[in-house]
């Protein structure tokens, strides 16, 4: 099995070189952010959820292998979605603290957003937030400085996009 599927920033093409991405959604799972013990910032996991319609990114390690991918994914777990013939992340339950609420960084979020917008419309931005848990995380605004290491520029109208559903939260 080479094909994973990604629910965060691998939605966005710009931040990998995997092989055949396309748009795919899986059920019984739904976004969550959470933080852990080995990042400074929060990030996109997920948790069972049995009515919810996930979408995402499905493509192929062939070209880079699985141990490049792990890489990039610190701190999270490889899950088999049998059903599917792919995996996907989900974070490591054992650096995963619920009783912290770390910064999601906003050009993270961006990156994520253009990816859903670019592949989904506005309505995958919109089932993005609605299929996400855990937004009373701060928000840390660094449009200006970026931390994220595969943020991306974002057009207005998709700075507006984040900034609009962020405003409805």
């Amino acid at each position: 099995m080479t094909n994973f599927f990604g629910y965060g920033s691998l939605v966005n093409l710009q931040t990998h070189k995997y092989l055949n991405p396309h748009p795919t959604e899986i059920e019984g799972w739904k976004r969550e952010w959470v933080s852990s013990s080995i990042h400074n910032i929060a990030f996109l996991s997920v948790t069972p959820c049995d009515f919810t319609i996930l979408q995402g990114m499905r493509a192929s390690t062939e070209n880079i292998g699985w141990h490049a991918l792990d890489l990039r994914e610190t701190g999270y777990k490889r899950h088999n979605l049998a059903q599917y013939d792919m995996q996907m992340y989900v974070g490591n339950p054992a650096y995963i603290n619920k009783n912290i609420k770390k910064p999601i960084l906003l050009s993270y979020l961006d990156c994520v957003i253009q990816g859903f917008y670019q592949h989904f419309g506005r309505e995958g931005v919109a089932a993005f937030f609605q299929t996400t848990n855990n937004w009373d995380h701060p928000i840390l605004d660094d449009r200006n400085s970026p931390q994220y290491p595969r943020s991306t520029i974002l057009s207005k109208n998709e700075v507006n996009l984040v900034n609009e559903h962020l405003e409805n939260l």
